[in-house]
């Protein structure tokens, strides 16, 4: 994505309905259709303001409008991993890797068992205080291990040699209209449409 590029909103692969009973029609909707096209549009308005305020030597609004770039974009960068890291339970989502693929492996060999790395996970995803992300990432510089990363707000993974694999959200609207203020039943739900078979791809390539 070039910092001058205007950005789309991503082709997803499911229909808003097709994640329920974990995630609801209505959640989706709006997540998808009013926050994502938020973060696109934001995004995209940022970019002619910065090219604006460079042309004339504005500096000081560059500097802000740069934080801008950075909310929004990295909004629209999580959320379009999120859509590619969820799947409806009849085109498998929730089905765990084969222990021998090679992510199936690696998870084996690190965690013992994938619902070891689902609680870690969901550990560090009731550790985020406030809004933010839970990644589960390849390590390319530590010969492909795994590990679980955390960000605040829409930051986003920008080191090169991490590869995400998994992304799911934790701020309280991809949840709250059905899980209310119990985020910890959203965690645990939202297993059962992650899309492993994405996250291996991601990991083999």
């Amino acid at each position: 994505m070039s910092p001058r590029e205007k950005i789309t909103l991503p082709k997803i692969d499911w229909l808003v309905e097709q994640l329920e009973p974990y995630i609801s029609r209505e959640i989706n909707d709006l997540h998808i259709n009013k926050h994502h096209v938020a973060y696109v549009n934001g995004y995209n308005a940022a970019i002619e303001a910065l090219a604006a305020a460079e042309a004339n030597n504005d500096v000081k609004s560059v500097v802000a409008i740069q934080q801008n770039i950075k909310f929004h974009g990295g909004g629209h960068t999580n959320h379009t991993l999120f859509w590619k890291s969820l799947a409806p339970v009849g085109n498998g989502g929730g089905k765990h890797p084969d222990a021998n693929s090679p992510l199936g492996k690696q998870i084996v060999k690190q965690y013992g068992s994938v619902q070891n790395l689902i609680d870690i996970t969901n550990a560090k995803l009731a550790g985020i205080q406030g809004s933010g992300w839970a990644f589960i990432v390849k390590n390319n510089e530590n010969g492909g291990q795994l590990d679980v990363v955390t960000t605040a707000n829409q930051d986003t993974i920008t080191v090169p040699h991490l590869v995400p694999l998994i992304g799911i959200d934790a701020w309280e609207h991809a949840y709250y209209l059905q899980y209310q203020n119990v985020k910890l039943d959203y965690f645990k739900a939202i297993w059962n449409v992650i899309n492993w078979a994405g996250a291996e791809e991601r990991f083999s390539a």
